[in-house]
């Protein structure tokens, strides 16, 4: 007996020592001194096989449009709003000077290396040798899942959108059903695939009329609805505004506070899809910087005000009432008693339109990280057929079409479970993302990592930049355990939130594919620049035997 357990102990030893053992090589990389993108592309390990179209106002767009300001408030603004006008303010307000340190650590990240890989080539680069290769694997898996859940989150806001706009437009006969919504759902996630597989030229104009839109919908909210309220109605008082904590929830209230953030934290997210389009930027190293920080700084200032004037536009102070609408959307409520129907459906319909400019941005993103994973030979069993571009548009096609996929499939929690399937869509985006996010800055300030890390352009010094990635590392930590929490005290499966089900069990899981089977393709980041410079030295060899050929022919 004690000879089969060492027998089985041994094999495991060995299978692990193998597993372990096998890496690829990391690659010398100097970010400071290389004559433009191309160059840096080639030292991180990679040929370019993008276009380059996205200008920095465009790169900005890519952030600005998933951030998708007023269309992603009316998204979650009943979650803000269960702790009261408190909890919505003050909760956006607090959230956002982490969220603006997060991104600031991703920032220092992306500008040093911007590769489309970004979080999980990240990972293996500064992570010890005898876990890099599984670790950058997990980040891999699960920054892909968040980005999908994003397409998942932001598509379901559509469909609430629409159908929010058709029960307004019928006095309330319209039945809203979550077969419905799935369908409409559907319809979302099927036309942003079609639409992302245009050229990168198209997609990159595509940004910056998501600017435009997004623009033109805050403003026009910030000006209408308090014009409409000033005709019909009182605005609220500063002390509701500011001081009113009304807690709907079975939390405790300071809990309950804290659970109200969720706006912002969802909103303002997704900030590395610039980094996952830096392959398609023009002067990545600075349009990056541009893009994470100036998309959450302009979002959280700008989105703060939209908060408040809702806030101030709720009609009678009833909290209570916007919450309980039937109309299944509070900012639909608030605008319908500022400015009637005929208005409400037209805010909300080009409301729907900035969603799904949003689902059309973070679709390109989500794709981008799905095909370097594919590149990199990671993604489980149809790398091979994902990692694919088309060559005479140069955009990854068959990568688009799978992250769509998975989003439908991931979508069937709105018909399964209802509120709490939705839900989990929400949270199932930031989760995963955070993970994503807080492993390579953690690693960035440990010893190991903190020696390899050379900065790029953009740098706050050794001292403001360890302050800033341990801030990170901190709020992210507390992220990912609050995004775990139900949203009352007392749940059943109908108000369960499974993010973490689903999230736990794909980070689990995606090690137990990894140690069983995956590491026999997947090593770390596989360099393809030998590769293409190999196939060219073909080509243009073949070319000289042709022309050859051909003169002897003569």
């Amino acid at each position: 007996m004690s000879s089969a357990v060492h027998s089985l102990k041994s094999r495991t030893e060995d299978h692990l020592h193998a597993v372990l053992s096998h890496r690829s090589e990391i690659r010398s990389i100097d970010p400071l001194h290389a004559a433009n993108d191309d160059e840096l592309l080639a030292q991180i390990g990679y040929k370019q096989e993008l276009n380059r179209h996205y200008s920095t106002l465009q790169v900005f767009g890519i952030a600005y449009s998933i951030m998708g300001l007023l269309p992603s408030i009316v998204s979650t603004a009943y979650t803000g709003l269960e702790a009261g006008p408190v909890g919505f303010v003050w909760g956006w307000f607090v959230s956002g000077l982490f969220i603006l340190c997060t991104g600031t650590s991703m920032t220092l990240l992306g500008s040093s290396m911007p590769t489309s890989g970004g979080l999980y080539y990240y990972t293996n680069y500064y992570a010890p040798d005898a876990i890099r290769v599984p670790l950058s694997f997990m980040i891999a898996c699960a920054n892909s899942l968040g980005l999908i859940g994003g397409i998942c989150s932001i598509c379901y806001g559509f469909a609430v959108e629409i159908l929010s706009c058709v029960y307004i437009n019928s006095d309330g006969t319209f039945e809203i059903t979550n077969a419905k919504c799935y369908g409409i759902f559907a319809a979302c996630v099927i036309s942003n695939v079609i639409i992302c597989c245009l050229t990168t030229k198209h997609t990159a104009t595509l940004q910056t009329v998501s600017i435009v839109v997004n623009t033109f919908l805050c403003v026009l909210y910030i000006i209408a609805v308090p014009v409409g309220v000033s005709k019909n109605f009182s605005f609220n008082d500063a002390s509701y505004i500011f001081g009113s904590l009304e807690n709907t929830r079975s939390w405790p209230s300071g809990w309950s506070f804290m659970l109200s953030w969720m706006p912002l934290i969802w909103t303002i997210g997704s900030f590395d899809s610039v980094i996952h389009c830096s392959e398609e930027a023009k002067n990545a190293q600075r349009a990056i910087p541009f893009g994470i920080l100036g998309s959450i700084t302009v979002c959280w200032i700008l989105g703060w005000v939209i908060v408040i004037v809702t806030v101030a536009c709720i009609k009678d102070g009833d909290t209570a009432a916007i919450l309980d609408s039937a109309t299944g959307s509070p900012m639909a409520q608030v605008i319908y008693d500022a400015l009637g129907k005929q208005w409400a459906v037209a805010f909300m319909a080009l409301i729907a339109i900035g969603q799904y400019l949003m689902a059309c941005s973070i679709m390109i993103a989500a794709s981008r990280q799905i095909w370097a994973f594919a590149r990199d030979e990671g993604l489980p069993f149809v790398y091979n057929f994902v990692k694919y571009v088309d060559p005479k548009i140069k955009v990854p096609i068959r990568a688009t079409m799978f992250a769509g996929c998975i989003a439908l499939l991931l979508g069937l929690l709105v018909l399964i479970n209802g509120s709490a399937g939705s839900g989990a869509l929400f949270s199932l985006a930031v989760a995963s993302n955070a993970l994503a996010w807080g492993m390579p800055v953690l690693l960035v300030i440990l010893p190991y990592g903190r020696k390899r890390f050379i900065p790029g352009p953009f740098y706050l010094g050794k001292v403001g930049s360890f302050l800033v990635n341990f801030t990170t590392v901190l709020w992210i930590t507390f992220e990912i355990i609050y995004l775990m929490f139900p949203d009352q005290r007392f749940v059943d499966r109908n108000s369960m939130n499974y993010t973490c089900v689903i999230n736990v069990s794909i980070w689990g899981l995606s090690l137990v594919y990894y140690f069983i089977w995956g590491y026999k393709t997947y090593s770390g980041p596989k360099p393809n620049i030998e590769e293409f410079d190999t196939i060219d030295a073909e080509v243009e060899t073949q070319n000289v035997d042709e022309l050859l050929s051909n003169e002897k022919g003569y």
